[in-house]
């Protein structure tokens, strides 16, 4: 059963379609670098598959459930642009929060190891208003991935991240795909990108251009990636 099934999907702003006739299949432990300019639909599909944004035709189904069915939203993990935690709780009550938000039965040890896990262990208590960017992404990434959920949905998330941070984030991920996990990554960091993925999706005008396995090709040199561009005429 494939985890995410997208079949003739269309996403409409008024009269502007977003997304155009996107069909799309990923199986279980895949990981799909979704890849595209600005405006090219990605943050509006990733949207659309955390069941947080509703599309006007086609069908989609994630996990064997509608897009958004409390099952389905149980089992994602979802990190957007806007990061998602509430400023005026701490991080511990950000992390229990959205823990029982997501049907996880996570208690005090549980919470303390994810904190420590992002570097948050000596902040623990203090409001979230008071953080830098790079923490509160680094909460974001604990939320995520606190419930293990078997769909990532990630959306830039290594914007403002710096190295130790953008290593902690790949150790998560590597064993979020260790226990079978599938992903779908929009990200400008290609070379990032590319070392976990094992599919590779170009959107352009809201329109699925190209999807395959990533190469050992595309790793060595990701201008590969510019060459299949050009050929699909991607300006």
């Amino acid at each position: 059963m494939a985890v995410i099934a997208l079949d003739d999907v269309w996403k409409f702003f008024g009269n502007f379609p977003a997304l155009k006739q996107v069909t799309l299949g990923l199986e279980p432990g895949s990981c799909c670098a979704l890849l595209g300019r600005n405006g090219a639909g990605k943050t509006t599909l990733l949207r659309v598959l955390a069941g947080l944004s509703p599309f006007q035709r086609g069908s989609i189904e994630v996990l064997g459930s509608k897009v958004r069915s409390a099952e389905a939203r149980r089992q994602t993990g979802f990190l957007g642009h806007g990061i998602g935690v509430y400023e005026d709780l701490t991080a511990r009550e950000n992390l229990r929060f959205f823990g029982r938000a997501a049907g996880a039965k996570l208690d005090e040890t549980a919470l303390n190891r994810w904190l420590k896990r992002v570097d948050l262990a000596r902040v623990a208590d203090s409001p979230v208003r008071q953080f830098s960017r790079g923490m509160r992404q680094r909460l974001a990434l604990a939320r995520t991935f606190q419930h293990e959920p078997q769909l990532f949905l990630l959306d830039e998330p290594f914007t403002s991240l710096d190295d130790r941070s953008i290593a902690m984030l790949g150790e998560l991920l590597g064993e979020a795909q260790a226990r079978g996990a599938t992903m779908v990554l929009s990200t400008h960091q290609i070379r990032e990108a590319l070392a976990i993925a094992s599919h590779v999706a170009l959107l352009d005008q809201g329109q699925l251009r190209y999807f395959a396995r990533r190469t050992d090709e595309m790793v060595e040199d990701p201008r590969t990636l510019y060459r299949i561009r050009e050929e699909l005429g991607i300006l």
